[in-house]
């Protein structure tokens, strides 16, 4: 069998249980208006950094226990116990750096939330950039947020498009939910 070209051919020979075929058929690519759900999606991304997304999506609902369901004002207010805390709970990566750069990304969105009204807001008043000045906003801005990291959580929260081939039976979904993508400026 012929290595799968993308993510969508590669979930057809899948059992449909498989994690992998969860985030597809209903996340990747999906936009998302929630800041605390836009704060995991970008919390997710850093942690994979490095390791296999499968790792991350079985670890998903031990890092929303662990941080709290991604509550940013929670996420924001943590100090040396709770970072602690995230270091010994064996549910989740245990780095310090990612965790840190987590806390530190909970204040940046605090203040983006007071400048712009939302994260949401913030990423739509960005909208429509280019992958590189997405990448060099990110990383004037946040923490540990590197080329694929910005591009992985962008794709799959429906800032650019190519999370989905168009053969993919997902597609029409995708655009029926209206991705910032495909919305003219």
């Amino acid at each position: 069998m012929e290595k799968p070209k993308t993510y969508c051919e590669a979930v057809t020979y899948m059992d449909k249980t498989n994690v992998h075929c969860i985030y597809h058929d209903t996340a990747y690519g999906f936009p998302i208006a929630d800041d605390n759900e836009l704060f995991e999606r970008l919390v997710l991304e850093i942690f994979q950094a490095g390791l296999s997304w499968t790792t991350i999506l079985n670890k998903q609902e031990n890092f929303k226990k662990a941080f709290q369901h991604f509550d940013i004002l929670k996420v924001a207010s943590y100090q040396e116990a709770e970072r602690q805390r995230l270091l010994a709970d064996a549910g989740i990566i245990r780095n310090r750096l990612k965790i840190d750069a987590t806390i530190h990304n909970a204040n940046v969105i605090l203040r983006l939330q007071k400048e712009f009204g939302s994260f949401k807001d913030w990423l739509d008043h960005h909208h429509p950039l280019s992958l590189q000045a997405w990448m060099k906003l990110f990383k004037q801005t946040f923490k540990f947020t590197g080329g694929e990291i910005v591009n992985e959580f962008l794709l799959s929260t429906g800032y650019l498009p190519g999370a989905h081939i168009e053969s993919c039976p997902v597609y029409p979904d995708i655009l029926q939910s209206k991705p910032v993508w495909s919305q003219k400026p």
